[in-house]
């Protein structure tokens, strides 16, 4: 028997109807994913996963937008890589997940927020969402990006957006393959909707085995990818001098200064 749930943690609103599983980031003002709403990422995710009566997920933010990004303070050295291991789990579930995922994304989408819209199978956008990699301004690096953003948008596009950390708006992020549609704010929801609904009247197994196609080939690189990329950024990038004076400048809120160490 079909149940629905609707669960309110203490980062997200999950509502689970099947066949639809809706996960809404819920972390105000700006929806930063922090170690907490990873967790209960995880657990929601892990937890769709495993009903067969959900065929659909659909990820979203409340408020002002989708994610600005992950919690800059978790980026310290002595956090960093427990952080990157809670977030690319969840990177990792949405990638290996037998369910149909849709991102929708409005007002700021940044960072690991960006990252974690991009690697859903169908991405709406507003047309006035804000798209962008900027933690190379904090002398860092996204490492979903650097792993799959190529492959969404080609290897000079991703280059350029990566290694100048510019922002663009869901227009340009939608002629670039990064979504799949960019709309007016007031259509966004019922755009989702209307795709939810194509879906449900195929088959779940049918969907699942494909999804599984589809990706064939990008999984056997991502996951080496993403490790090779988490390996660097832990052995290397963090023993940096300027991804340390990165991190304080922003916490500190002032302009970081760069010695090339």
């Amino acid at each position: 028997m079909m149940t629905a749930v609707e669960l309110k943690l203490a980062r997200l609103t999950v509502d689970i109807s099947p066949p639809v599983g809706r996960i809404v980031l819920r972390h105000a003002p700006l929806n930063v994913i922090d170690i907490p709403m990873m967790e209960e990422l995880g657990q929601a995710l892990g937890e769709i996963e495993a009903r067969s009566d959900i065929s659909t997920v659909v990820l979203g933010g409340d408020g002002r937008g989708f994610s600005a990004g992950v919690d800059v303070a978790a980026h310290a050295p002595d956090k960093v890589e427990a952080m990157l291991l809670k977030f690319h789990a969840v990177i990792r579930a949405l990638v290996g997940s037998k369910k149909i995922t849709i991102a929708a994304a409005h007002g700021h989408c940044l960072g690991g927020g960006a990252e974690l819209a991009m690697v859903c199978d169908v991405v709406y956008t507003t047309a006035s969402a804000q798209w962008g990699f900027p933690e190379i301004k904090l002398g860092c690096y996204p490492p979903v990006a650097c792993t799959a953003l190529a492959a969404l948008v080609g290897q000079k596009r991703a280059a350029e957006l990566i290694l100048t950390g510019r922002t663009i708006s869901g227009i340009e992020a939608a002629e670039m393959g990064l979504a799949n549609r960019a709309v007016p704010d007031e259509e966004l929801a019922a755009v989702v909707d209307h795709t939810v609904q194509e879906l449900l009247r195929l088959s779940p197994a049918a969907l699942a085995v494909t999804k599984k196609a589809i990706y064939a080939w990008e999984a056997m690189h991502f996951d080496k990818g993403l490790a090779r990329a988490e390996k660097i950024y832990v052995e290397e990038l963090m023993k940096t001098a300027d991804a340390q004076e990165g991190i304080r400048a922003f916490m500190e809120k002032r302009t970081p200064q760069w010695t090339g160490n």
